[in-house]
């Protein structure tokens, strides 16, 4: 399954970002931007889930070109540079749901992995591993006091 053609730049980008410690700016930024998404919502969400929850040591399990492709996939929506501009009203987000599905097919069997997982969790647990604080800062701050 070939990746969207403006997809690919975004592969470095999200494996230097996970190699920096920035993961915490990219899942507060897909926060902010998440609620216009409508029927993908739930799947960004998920993703943004499983984020935090690999970020907090919680949850390995999964490879890391996967890691990686979510990464990107989530990089490229938050980003204003990607094929279609997000200004554009009407038609900025296609692009964006376009790679975002693209990535929630090539990661499916990851994502259930996670979602089968998180289903084993007690509520107690999901809420701390999930829970977003309130800067990126203080994210980063907990991390590495764990």
């Amino acid at each position: 399954m070939k990746a969207p053609w403006s997809f690919a730049r975004f592969l470095p980008l999200a494996e230097r970002l996970l190699s920096r410690g920035r993961l915490p700016a990219l899942i507060f930024a897909v926060a902010r931007k998440g609620p216009r998404l409508g029927k993908l919502r739930e799947d960004v969400r998920l993703m943004q889930a499983l984020c935090l929850a690999w970020w907090r040591g919680e949850y390995r399990s999964i490879s890391p070109r996967a890691l990686v492709t979510v990464v990107a996939g989530l990089l490229y929506f938050v980003s204003p540079l990607d094929a279609i501009p997000d200004w554009l009203l009407g038609v900025g987000l296609l692009d964006d749901i376009a790679v975002l599905a693209w990535v929630l097919k090539a990661v499916s069997d990851e994502l259930a992995a996670f979602s089968a997982w998180r289903k084993r969790q007690t509520p107690e647990k999901l809420r701390v591993v999930e829970r977003l604080p309130d800067t990126p800062q203080a994210l980063h701050l907990e991390h590495e006091k764990g």
